[in-house]
């Protein structure tokens, strides 16, 4: 059983920047898709990024493109979202998932967050105008 932990959620103002970790209770010796999702107030969760751990690809929301990198260190077990030139619609509870083993992995998952087995408890992000 995969257990997932996010850190780094934070209250900054616009146009800052954020680095939210997500660390694995275990390696990933099979290729996984890992995602970052979030949910704001009243709204329904959202995939934000994905990355296939075999390979590096990654995939981006169209609302967070350019604006946020979704990164893995594979020796620590770690998943990361870089997120730049925030904005106060960026405010939400962030969480890091998983879908594996021997997952595929592409943009179009992020549409299903069903797909997703494993979720971490969730960090919170607030960006204030």
């Amino acid at each position: 059983q995969v257990q997932l932990v996010e850190s780094g959620g934070d209250s900054v103002q616009a146009g800052g920047s954020l680095r939210l970790s997500c660390t694995a209770s275990e390696y990933f010796y099979s290729p996984y898709c890992m995602a970052w999702f979030r949910q704001a107030p009243g709204k329904e969760r959202e995939g934000v990024a994905a990355i296939s751990t075999r390979g590096g690809s990654t995939y981006y929301a169209d609302s967070v493109k350019g604006r946020f990198t979704i990164s893995q260190d594979n020796a620590k077990n770690t998943l990361y979202l870089h997120m730049n030139s925030l904005k106060p619609e960026d405010t939400a509870m962030y969480y890091c998932a998983a879908r594996g083993p021997n997952a595929y992995c592409t943009g179009g998952y992020l549409q299903y967050r069903a797909l997703f087995g494993y979720w971490g408890q969730g960090t919170q992000v607030t960006v204030s105008s």
